[in-house]
């Protein structure tokens, strides 16, 4: 059974920093890319980075320069450390496993950037 579970999330402050964390079980983690989401109350979810099995990284352009995603293979676990956050940047955050043929979601946890 596959499972994604996202820890990490809550309320900070704005300019405040949270590092949210994916601990992946049931798939071999280090064959699946990486990519975090999220989704603010009435807009679409949407991507904010992701990292290939090789470490290579990519981010959407309002979390350029503020956030960063990072693997740890032999903890088959993806992070995302946010810095300076804003208001803006709030929303359920999902972690999603990918590979060509197979994609899996966590079930999200809920960042709030409000003073």
């Amino acid at each position: 059974q596959v499972q994604l579970v996202e820890s990490g999330g809550g309320l900070v402050q704005p300019g405040g920093s949270l590092r949210l964390s994916c601990a992946a079980s049931g798939i071999s983690f280090n064959i699946y890319a990486m990519a975090w989401y999220r989704q603010a109350p009435g807009k679409q979810r949407e991507l904010v980075a992701t990292i290939t099995t090789g470490g290579r990284t990519n981010y959407a352009d309002p979390v350029k320069g503020r956030f960063t995603i990072s693997r740890d293979n032999a903890k088959n676990t993806v992070y995302l450390q946010m810095n300076s956050l804003k208001p803006d940047d709030t929303a359920a955050y999902y972690c999603n496993a990918y590979s060509n043929v197979f994609s899996y979601w966590g079930q999200g946890t809920q960042v709030t950037v409000s003073s």
